[in-house]
């Protein structure tokens, strides 16, 4: 028999930095669910994605058990890092932020390619450049 669903979770944490305070803390406490074992579990996990901020969607059952997917590493991360900056641009139009190369947005996107809604590889390019542009990233071919 399945076991039922009471919540599903989506929260946000730096991969190896989970702790008690919020966002993980309040989210799990009102399930029931063991906070620290949650923490220790996730900080394995996510030890080797450390410097990222790692999306997490975690399934609470009935019997206060739980279940936690981790997914890649934020798109707007993955694409400062290639970049080499730190921030995107204000104003996309007038200034760029950097620049990143064609095959950089492919390795992203066949990082990402399990988060999003298409398993074509192109179209996955595709969404990751419109990030890109909307950061202010220059593509170079």
């Amino acid at each position: 028999m399945e076991k039922k669903v009471i919540a599903n979770l989506k929260v946000q944490i730096p991969a190896g930095k989970a702790t008690p305070a919020p966002p993980v803390g309040p989210a799990l406490a009102q399930h029931g669910i063991n906070i620290s074992e949650f923490c220790q579990k996730f900080n394995d996990a996510t030890k080797s994605q450390e410097g990222f901020t790692i999306p997490v969607e975690i399934i609470v059952y009935e019997d206060r058990t739980y279940d936690f997917k981790i997914k890649q590493p934020l798109t707007s991360e993955l694409l400062k890092k290639a970049a080499g900056i730190e921030k995107g641009s204000g104003e996309q139009k007038k200034e760029k932020a950097g620049k990143i190369k064609r095959s950089q947005l492919r390795e992203i996107a066949k990082r990402k390619l399990p988060d999003l809604n298409t398993q074509d590889l192109e179209k996955a390019t595709k969404i990751i450049e419109g990030q890109a542009k909307s950061m202010g990233l220059e593509i170079e071919e």
